[in-house]
Protein backbone atom coordinates (compact mmCIF):
# COMPACT_ATOMS: atom_id res chain seq x y z
CA UNK A 1 0.00 0.00 0.00
CA UNK A 2 1.53 3.43 -1.09
CA UNK A 3 0.36 6.16 1.63
CA UNK A 4 1.18 10.23 1.54
CA UNK A 5 1.46 10.13 5.01
CA UNK A 6 0.84 13.93 5.89
CA UNK A 7 -1.42 16.37 4.16
CA UNK A 8 -4.17 18.64 4.81
CA UNK A 9 -7.38 19.69 3.92
CA UNK A 10 -9.54 22.85 4.44
CA UNK A 11 -12.92 25.25 3.47
CA UNK A 12 -11.83 28.83 4.53
CA UNK A 13 -15.15 29.88 5.34
CA UNK A 14 -15.29 27.55 8.55
CA UNK A 15 -13.34 30.42 10.13
CA UNK A 16 -10.55 27.63 11.53
CA UNK A 17 -7.95 28.80 10.23
CA UNK A 18 -6.10 32.00 11.43
CA UNK A 19 -2.99 31.44 9.91
CA UNK A 20 -3.90 30.88 6.66
CA UNK A 21 -5.06 34.68 5.30
CA UNK A 22 -5.46 36.95 1.75
CA UNK A 23 -1.27 37.17 2.49
CA UNK A 24 -1.03 33.76 1.44
CA UNK A 25 -2.77 34.05 -1.56
CA UNK A 26 -1.82 30.24 -2.30
CA UNK A 27 -3.28 28.79 -0.10
CA UNK A 28 -6.20 31.33 1.16
CA UNK A 29 -8.65 28.97 -1.03
CA UNK A 30 -10.37 25.85 -0.37
CA UNK A 31 -8.51 21.93 -0.99
CA UNK A 32 -10.65 19.44 -1.26
CA UNK A 33 -10.18 15.57 -2.32
CA UNK A 34 -11.17 16.51 -5.53
CA UNK A 35 -7.62 18.55 -5.60
CA UNK A 36 -5.64 16.09 -4.36
CA UNK A 37 -6.93 12.73 -5.69
CA UNK A 38 -6.06 13.70 -9.58
CA UNK A 39 -2.27 13.41 -7.99
CA UNK A 40 -2.58 10.29 -5.77
CA UNK A 41 -3.17 8.43 -8.94
CA UNK A 42 -0.44 10.14 -10.94
CA UNK A 43 1.76 8.52 -8.54
CA UNK A 44 -0.18 5.23 -7.43
CA UNK A 45 -0.96 6.22 -4.05
CA UNK A 46 -4.28 4.17 -2.58
CA UNK A 47 -4.51 7.11 -0.03
CA UNK A 48 -3.42 9.75 2.14
CA UNK A 49 -3.84 10.51 6.22
CA UNK A 50 -5.19 13.83 6.46
CA UNK A 51 -3.69 16.10 9.48
CA UNK A 52 -5.73 18.34 11.30
CA UNK A 53 -4.18 22.12 10.34
CA UNK A 54 -6.47 23.97 12.91
CA UNK A 55 -6.48 23.94 16.66
CA UNK A 56 -10.25 23.16 17.18
CA UNK A 57 -12.63 20.15 17.84
CA UNK A 58 -14.64 21.59 14.72
CA UNK A 59 -12.41 20.96 12.45
CA UNK A 60 -11.19 17.89 13.26
CA UNK A 61 -15.23 16.77 12.94
CA UNK A 62 -14.94 18.33 9.60
CA UNK A 63 -12.06 16.47 8.31
CA UNK A 64 -13.68 13.23 9.62
CA UNK A 65 -16.57 14.00 7.35
CA UNK A 66 -14.22 14.70 4.85
CA UNK A 67 -13.25 10.91 5.15
CA UNK A 68 -16.36 9.67 5.33
CA UNK A 69 -17.24 11.07 2.14
CA UNK A 70 -13.62 9.87 0.31
CA UNK A 71 -12.34 6.57 0.21
CA UNK A 72 -8.33 8.15 -0.47
CA UNK A 73 -8.64 9.48 2.87
CA UNK A 74 -7.08 6.59 4.95
CA UNK A 75 -7.17 7.98 8.84
CA UNK A 76 -7.46 11.16 10.31
CA UNK A 77 -5.26 12.83 12.71
CA UNK A 78 -7.31 15.74 14.82
CA UNK A 79 -6.63 18.03 17.64
CA UNK A 80 -7.14 17.55 21.07
CA UNK A 81 -6.58 19.89 23.60
CA UNK A 82 -4.61 18.04 26.58
CA UNK A 83 -4.26 21.06 28.84
CA UNK A 84 -8.26 20.84 28.82
CA UNK A 85 -9.96 18.87 32.00
CA UNK A 86 -12.03 17.28 29.60
CA UNK A 87 -9.80 16.02 26.45
CA UNK A 88 -10.35 12.49 27.05
CA UNK A 89 -14.03 13.06 27.46
CA UNK A 90 -13.85 14.48 23.77
CA UNK A 91 -11.27 11.93 22.82
CA UNK A 92 -13.94 9.08 23.76
CA UNK A 93 -16.23 11.18 21.16
CA UNK A 94 -13.63 11.27 17.79
CA UNK A 95 -12.08 7.53 18.74
CA UNK A 96 -16.06 6.49 17.80
CA UNK A 97 -15.39 6.73 13.85
CA UNK A 98 -13.11 4.26 12.32
CA UNK A 99 -10.98 6.46 10.50
CA UNK A 100 -9.51 8.48 13.40
CA UNK A 101 -6.47 7.47 14.07
CA UNK A 102 -4.68 9.66 16.73
CA UNK A 103 -3.94 13.53 17.23
CA UNK A 104 -1.34 16.40 16.49
CA UNK A 105 0.36 18.38 19.35
CA UNK A 106 0.77 21.77 17.82
CA UNK A 107 4.25 22.62 19.67
CA UNK A 108 5.52 24.69 16.99
CA UNK A 109 2.57 27.45 17.48
CA UNK A 110 3.17 27.50 21.76
CA UNK A 111 5.05 30.47 22.85
CA UNK A 112 6.20 28.62 25.28
CA UNK A 113 7.24 25.31 24.36
CA UNK A 114 8.32 24.26 27.80
CA UNK A 115 4.53 23.97 28.46
CA UNK A 116 4.47 20.86 27.67
CA UNK A 117 6.31 20.01 30.49
CA UNK A 118 3.56 20.51 33.10
CA UNK A 119 2.44 17.55 34.89
CA UNK A 120 -1.28 17.34 33.54
CA UNK A 121 0.08 17.82 30.10
CA UNK A 122 2.72 14.80 30.78
CA UNK A 123 0.11 12.78 32.90
CA UNK A 124 -2.21 13.09 29.42
CA UNK A 125 0.30 12.13 27.07
CA UNK A 126 1.30 9.17 29.76
CA UNK A 127 -2.06 7.63 29.38
CA UNK A 128 -2.21 7.98 25.48
CA UNK A 129 0.73 5.99 25.52
CA UNK A 130 -0.61 3.28 27.61
CA UNK A 131 -3.25 2.50 24.69
CA UNK A 132 -0.68 3.28 21.71
CA UNK A 133 -2.75 5.64 20.30
CA UNK A 134 -0.35 7.51 17.50
CA UNK A 135 0.64 11.06 18.31
CA UNK A 136 1.95 13.65 15.51
CA UNK A 137 4.24 16.19 16.90
CA UNK A 138 4.38 19.54 15.14
CA UNK A 139 7.72 21.80 16.29
CA UNK A 140 10.66 23.51 15.12
CA UNK A 141 14.67 22.80 15.58
CA UNK A 142 14.30 24.87 18.26
CA UNK A 143 11.80 23.30 20.38
CA UNK A 144 13.63 19.79 20.44
CA UNK A 145 15.26 20.42 23.94
CA UNK A 146 12.14 20.29 25.77
CA UNK A 147 10.29 17.69 24.13
CA UNK A 148 13.15 15.65 24.46
CA UNK A 149 12.49 16.17 27.84
CA UNK A 150 9.08 15.28 27.04
CA UNK A 151 10.08 11.88 25.27
CA UNK A 152 12.16 11.09 28.53
CA UNK A 153 9.18 11.62 30.84
CA UNK A 154 7.12 9.71 28.47
CA UNK A 155 9.40 7.00 27.11
CA UNK A 156 6.86 4.73 25.03
CA UNK A 157 5.05 7.38 23.49
CA UNK A 158 3.69 6.03 19.72
CA UNK A 159 4.89 9.86 18.25
CA UNK A 160 6.11 10.65 14.70
CA UNK A 161 8.09 14.10 14.36
CA UNK A 162 6.42 15.99 11.46
CA UNK A 163 8.51 18.08 8.89
CA UNK A 164 12.09 16.47 10.25
CA UNK A 165 11.36 19.38 13.16
CA UNK A 166 11.87 21.71 11.03
CA UNK A 167 15.64 22.43 10.55
CA UNK A 168 16.82 25.30 8.80
CA UNK A 169 17.25 23.78 5.51
CA UNK A 170 17.95 27.67 4.22
CA UNK A 171 21.15 28.14 5.95
CA UNK A 172 22.64 24.69 5.64
CA UNK A 173 23.05 24.30 9.38
CA UNK A 174 23.07 20.94 11.11
CA UNK A 175 24.65 20.31 14.21
CA UNK A 176 22.41 21.38 16.70
CA UNK A 177 19.14 19.65 15.28
CA UNK A 178 20.95 16.73 14.42
CA UNK A 179 22.21 16.58 18.02
CA UNK A 180 18.55 16.58 19.29
CA UNK A 181 17.16 14.54 16.21
CA UNK A 182 20.32 11.74 17.48
CA UNK A 183 18.62 11.44 21.01
CA UNK A 184 15.09 11.64 20.15
CA UNK A 185 15.63 8.68 17.63
CA UNK A 186 16.99 6.63 20.26
CA UNK A 187 13.31 6.01 21.61
CA UNK A 188 12.27 2.91 19.56
CA UNK A 189 8.33 3.96 19.20
CA UNK A 190 9.11 7.71 17.39
CA UNK A 191 9.42 7.75 14.12
CA UNK A 192 10.36 10.78 11.62
CA UNK A 193 7.67 12.00 8.50
CA UNK A 194 10.03 13.12 5.49
CA UNK A 195 7.53 15.64 4.75
CA UNK A 196 7.42 19.63 4.74
CA UNK A 197 11.10 20.33 3.65
CA UNK A 198 10.72 22.35 0.76
CA UNK A 199 9.22 25.68 3.11
CA UNK A 200 12.27 25.17 4.79
CA UNK A 201 14.37 26.13 2.10
CA UNK A 202 15.53 29.28 0.85
CA UNK A 203 12.54 30.82 -0.95
CA UNK A 204 14.60 32.57 -3.58
CA UNK A 205 15.77 29.23 -5.07
CA UNK A 206 16.26 25.62 -3.84
CA UNK A 207 18.30 22.93 -5.40
CA UNK A 208 17.46 19.46 -4.66
CA UNK A 209 21.11 18.61 -3.09
CA UNK A 210 19.87 21.35 -0.38
CA UNK A 211 18.13 18.09 1.16
CA UNK A 212 19.95 15.32 0.90
CA UNK A 213 21.86 16.03 3.92
CA UNK A 214 18.58 16.47 6.40
CA UNK A 215 17.51 13.48 4.70
CA UNK A 216 20.48 11.19 5.04
CA UNK A 217 20.25 12.05 8.67
CA UNK A 218 17.04 11.29 9.13
CA UNK A 219 17.70 7.81 7.84
CA UNK A 220 20.75 7.31 9.54
CA UNK A 221 19.21 7.99 12.53
CA UNK A 222 15.58 6.25 12.02
CA UNK A 223 16.69 3.97 9.52
CA UNK A 224 13.84 2.08 6.95
CA UNK A 225 11.58 0.99 9.46
CA UNK A 226 10.57 4.25 11.35
CA UNK A 227 10.65 7.17 8.44
CA UNK A 228 7.35 7.88 6.44
CA UNK A 229 6.96 10.21 3.15
CA UNK A 230 4.54 13.02 4.07
CA UNK A 231 3.79 15.73 1.00
CA UNK A 232 2.74 18.51 3.42
CA UNK A 233 -0.02 19.19 0.53
CA UNK A 234 -1.54 22.16 -0.30
CA UNK A 235 1.11 24.14 2.14
CA UNK A 236 4.17 22.78 0.23
CA UNK A 237 3.09 24.51 -3.01
CA UNK A 238 4.66 27.72 -1.34
CA UNK A 239 7.79 26.38 -2.78
CA UNK A 240 6.88 23.11 -5.11
CA UNK A 241 4.67 21.55 -7.17
CA UNK A 242 3.91 18.02 -5.45
CA UNK A 243 5.95 16.25 -8.10
CA UNK A 244 8.94 18.40 -7.14
CA UNK A 245 8.47 17.19 -3.68
CA UNK A 246 8.48 13.69 -4.48
CA UNK A 247 11.29 13.95 -6.90
CA UNK A 248 13.06 15.94 -4.05
CA UNK A 249 13.05 12.85 -2.28
CA UNK A 250 13.74 10.25 -4.41
CA UNK A 251 16.75 11.96 -5.05
CA UNK A 252 18.09 12.49 -1.72
CA UNK A 253 17.43 8.60 -0.97
CA UNK A 254 20.41 6.30 -0.36
CA UNK A 255 21.53 4.72 -3.49
CA UNK A 256 21.55 1.37 -1.97
CA UNK A 257 17.95 1.10 -1.16
CA UNK A 258 16.58 -1.61 -2.67
CA UNK A 259 12.66 -1.85 -2.94
CA UNK A 260 11.83 -3.25 0.14
CA UNK A 261 13.29 -0.11 1.92
CA UNK A 262 11.11 2.17 -0.58
CA UNK A 263 7.88 0.65 -0.20
CA UNK A 264 8.49 0.83 3.57
CA UNK A 265 9.02 4.91 3.50
CA UNK A 266 5.92 5.35 0.86
CA UNK A 267 3.30 3.46 2.74
CA UNK A 268 4.81 0.49 5.12
CA UNK A 269 5.56 2.41 7.98
CA UNK A 270 2.38 4.63 8.03
CA UNK A 271 0.34 1.65 7.76
CA UNK A 272 1.92 -0.02 10.91
CA UNK A 273 2.41 3.58 13.05
CA UNK A 274 -1.32 4.28 11.95
CA UNK A 275 -2.82 1.24 12.59
CA UNK A 276 -4.68 1.07 9.04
Amino acid sequence: MRIDAHQHYWKINRGDYGWITPKLPLLYRDYLPIDLEPLLNKHQFDGSIIIQAAPTLEETEYILSLADESESVLGVIGWLDLFSTDHRRRYDKLRRHPKFKGFRIMIQDMPDATRILEPAFVNALRDYAAEELPVDLLLTSKQMEPVLELLQQVPDLRGVIDHLAKPPIHSGELEHWSYYLAKMSAFPSIYCKLSGMVTEASQEGWEKEDFVPYVRQVINLFGPERVMFGSDWPVCLQAAEYDEVLNILLHALPEDWEEHERERLFGGNAKEFYKL
